[in-house]
């Protein structure tokens, strides 16, 4: 299913022209119009899931299989220092196109970016009631 409103729709199935790095059946991989760093690059599926929740398992674990593989190629390529996988759910999470794709971010030393969080504290009381909520 694509959804007609959706710009990662039309990008992903070539409507609209993209810097594309790899293609197949199922999905897109481009490069970024905003980048973090050199060589940032997304993956679109061809079809459309808003989010990671909607994501067949399927999908899920060829995303996953693609994102190696781009990651390999373009540390190798770019001479990269490291490499980040970011994949956000929802806008409070720094989602901002509602169609799932994959940041592939290539990292260098010096390059300026801070893709993280600040370290929280727990106790272990605290993780012991998350884990409880999350299991039972």
């Amino acid at each position: 299913m694509k959804k007609a409103d959706c710009i990662f729709c039309k990008i992903a199935n070539g409507e609209i022209p993209s810097k594309t790095l790899h293609e197949d059946e199922n999905f897109r991989v481009i490069l970024d119009l905003s980048p973090a760093t050199r060589g940032h690059a997304l993956i679109l599926p061809k079809e459309h899931y808003d989010n990671l929740y909607e994501l067949p398992e399927d999908t899920a674990a060829r995303v996953m299989k693609l994102a190696k593989k781009m990651a390999v190629v373009m540390t190798e390529k770019l001479q990269a220092d490291g490499f980040n996988l970011v994949q956000n759910n929802g806008e409070t999470a720094g989602q901002t196109v509602m169609h799932f794709h994959m940041h592939l971010i290539p990292r260098y030393e010096e390059d300026g970016q801070h893709i993280g969080w600040n370290p929280g504290e727990v106790t272990q009381e605290e993780l012991e009631e998350i884990k409880k909520k999350i299991t039972e």
